[in-house]
């Protein structure tokens, strides 16, 4: 790869800059913790460190007088805690880097035998079939031959909560790919978000001790709303971008099936001839774009924590298969020259109209697993699997993950034979000399477990082939050994912000709601102040509406390292509205019925929403089920007070007379068709069903997506409504921080 074109020069703090007093709060390191010592105001806080910012924009605080200087475990003083050491600006990261191996190994040790991060996850088999060959650009055979399937399996999951967590938390969502191709596996490890929180793997430890529960009182669980996530964001701007995208509803995803998955980080694709082309890659889901509403996530994990778990299960033994298209980005060193962000650094996307995302496969999930333990959760991904013709960037959080990945396994699943687990072992022919170790289940027969060795071909095993085996692209690295973050890293703002006016209108007002909802939380009055400072560089708008929801003046803007362009075009491709479904299908439809609910109507209704590729859950007073008008018995799925409409992507009320007058009694009932209503759903009202809406307040503001139920031809057109799954504008008039 060519050289970087050197950026403006970043703007950098002096060392003996002092940073105000919002840096205090938290105990040194070798004092004595106070026990439920009160949060410091600004007046009463001493003067703790010296704040330097480095060329790539991190953040460095820097011990001075009367401050512990950071060491090793051996005690060794450590120069820099935030860049792992690099051949070269932006060269690959160095194995002797003894302190970003020792950070890392001990992160990676820290949990036995749950996963650090992704703990909760779910699993499903599947296949990969190659649509469009890259032949052109790759020898790796799974991008050879149309129309090939390879055996598949994805991991889902959710990063910061525990096994034990709910589904639906405000997160990050792991999408792993494994596919067992005819060269060995090849592990996609990637997420629903295409960039990340940092730029570097040493800051890994960092983030995900900030994000998980504190660890004083191990809460809040599954939940980023709380001072110490708040307070390294705010100290650590490369940030900003990622928490643009997870304070957006990407965050609360509808279900695995409708998010995206993305590679995150610039890999490379290597030609028989050794040319290099980079690549990115994204799973773009076929049944469109889906979140929930923020209130909704809230009570969907009461109802159902296993919620996203429930879906999947249930879509691929009904036979309606999850599918993704794999489409790839490729660009060349010229195009990765010219762009104005760094295609190195992991905190930035490359918008989808500079370099088009070509589709050349497709995913489908069809088998659920036989035992979760058994396959879901000891399957292993690494990020460094890779078949020959695939290789990696000098993305340092990449370098880092490959290096961590390996080390995470051997820990977790017991010593380095976890591919003799069914799950993770190839389905392509095998031949090594490893042996023994912790649960070895295959072992070499015969005398030779060396290699070169002089047994000739049928006693002395495998040998190497240079032709077909894996080789790295022939980059070469310059520079001195240094920690250093590169230049060109050091735009924090731009690209934060292009996400944020791509967005739709309702979906800005999630991200500024999100943002109040999260920083109400955090006890420290300087920690919200200074995220809002860091807003200020990404929309003046948005700073303002988080500023007034928290009651806080407007700070100065943050110090950038770098002026952040403000005139990056607006993409399409970011907005979840803008790439929902087309129809209702694969979507879930609740029938609330009490007896004597009209027939015909209900009749039609389940005939459209079954036409439609939908399913229905039916929601009664009593779970054996009701009695229509036609004397037909239908069953329930659920008791009304177990059934709650945040369960399902539209709903119908169906009722007798004497079914409306009971059910408008019912607070779970009343309560059902107020979430529908202030969830902007499409709701579908039969003729007997208007004094339940009463009762409920709500019968004065329906709107045009109450649609009426009163005779069977109606049952399609709601359906049809339905397709557009949500009417935003009802939000505006529903919400305090709308109308207020």
């Amino acid at each position: 790869m060519a050289k970087k074109p050197a950026p403006s020069k970043a703007v950098a703090k002096p060392a003996s800059t002092v940073i105000p007093s919002d840096l205090a709060g938290a105990d040194l390191p070798g004092e004595s913790p106070q026990k439920s010592s009160p949060i410091p105001s600004d007046a009463a806080v001493s003067l703790s460190y010296a704040e330097t910012q480095g060329p790539g924009g991190e953040t460095r605080q820097v011990a001075g007088d009367g401050i512990p200087i950071l060491t090793s475990a051996q005690g060794i003083p450590v120069a820099d805690d935030q860049n792992s050491l690099k051949q070269g600006v932006r060269g690959p990261t160095l194995l002797e880097d003894a302190h970003f191996r020792e950070k890392i190994f001990h992160f990676d040790h820290e949990r036995i035998p749950e996963r650090v991060v992704h703990a909760r996850g779910y699993g499903a088999h599947g296949f990969f079939e190659l649509t469009e060959s890259l032949a052109d650009v790759s020898r790796a055979d799974i991008f050879q031959r149309v129309g090939e399937r390879t055996p598949a399996f994805v991991r889902f999951s959710t990063v910061a909560g525990s096994k034990g967590s709910f589904d639906l938390a405000r997160d990050v969502r792991g999408f792993a790919v494994k596919l067992y191709t005819q060269e060995g596996n090849w592990d996609l490890v990637g997420n629903n978000i295409p960039v990340f929180f940092i730029q570097d793997a040493m800051k890994f430890p960092d983030l995900v001790h900030a994000a998980k529960p504190e660890p004083d009182r191990d809460f809040p669980q599954a939940q980023t709303a709380h001072d110490n996530f708040w307070d390294f964001v705010s100290l650590s701007p490369e940030s900003i971008h990622m928490i643009m995208w997870t304070m957006s509803d990407r965050a609360i995803p509808r279900s695995f099936r409708t998010m995206e998955g993305f590679g995150v980080h610039t890999f490379r694709l290597l030609d028989a001839a050794g040319k290099s082309t980079f690549v990115k890659f994204h799973w773009k889901p076929k049944q469109g774009l889906q979140s929930v509403a923020w209130n909704e996530a809230v009570k969907i994990n009461g109802a159902d924590p296993d919620f996203h778990r429930r879906d999947l299960w249930d879509a691929i033994n009904s036979g309606d298969f999850p599918e993704w298209e794999l489409g790839v980005q490729l660009f060349d060193d010229a195009f990765a020259d010219s762009f104005d962000f760094d295609v190195l650094d992991a905190t930035k996307i490359i918008p989808e109209e500079l370099v088009p995302v070509r589709i050349v496969g497709r995913l489908v999930l069809d088998r659920v697993v036989d035992n979760f333990f058994a396959e879901t959760e000891q399957v292993a991904f690494c990020t460094q699997n890779v078949p020959p013709g695939i290789d990696f960037s000098n993305d340092p959080l990449l370098q880092g993950r490959n290096f961590s990945y390996l080390d995470t396994q051997i820990k977790r699943l017991g010593g380095p034979n976890f591919t003799h687990i069914p799950i993770n072992a190839p389905k392509c022919p095998m031949a090594h000399f490893q042996q023994d170790g912790h649960m070895a289940m295959r072992n070499p027969k015969g005398r030779v477990n060396y290699e070169p060795n002089s047994w000739g071909p049928t006693q002395g095993g495998a040998r190497e082939n240079p032709a077909r085996g894996f080789s790295s692209f022939a980059e070469a690295a310059d520079g001195p050994k240094a920690r250093v973050r590169s230049e060109s890293f050091a735009d924090h703002y731009s690209q934060a912000r292009q996400f944020y006016v791509s967005q739709t209108p309702i979906e800005q007002k999630h991200i500024g709601d999100a943002l109040v909802f999260e920083l109400s939380k955090v006890e420290r009055p300087d920690i919200r102040s200074r995220v809002v400072s860091h807003l200020l560089n990404v929309d003046a708008g948005l700073a303002a509406t988080v500023a007034n929801g928290l009651g806080l003046p407007l700070p100065a803007a943050a110090v950038a390292a770098r002026e952040p362009i403000v005139d990056l075009p607006a993409s399409d491709k970011l907005s979840i509205v803008k790439n929902g479904p087309a129809t209702f299908k694969g979507r879930k439809l609740g029938l609330l019925l009490s007896d004597g609910a009209d027939a015909g109507v209900v009749k039609a209704l389940i005939k459209a929403v079954t036409a439609e590729g939908a399913v229905y859950e039916v929601i009664a007073p009593k779970v054996a089920g009701v009695t229509l008008s036609d004397g037909t018995t239908i069953a329930a799925k659920h008791k009304v007070d177990g059934g709650p409409s945040v369960l399902f992507d539209a709903v119908a009320v169906v009722v007798s007379a004497e079914g409306a007058a009971l059910l408008a009694l019912d607070a779970a009932a009343k309560d059902f068709v107020t979430d529908a209503f202030a969830h902007c759903k499409y709701i579908g009202i039969g003729v007997e069903a208007q004094p339940l809406f009463a009762k409920a307040g709500i019968a004065e503001d329906l709107d045009e997506a109450c649609l009426p139920l009163g005779k069977a031809a109606d049952g399609k057109a709601f359906v049809e409504a339905a397709r557009a799954l949500r009417f935003w504008p009802r939000e505006l008039k529903v919400d305090l921080d709308a109308v207020g």
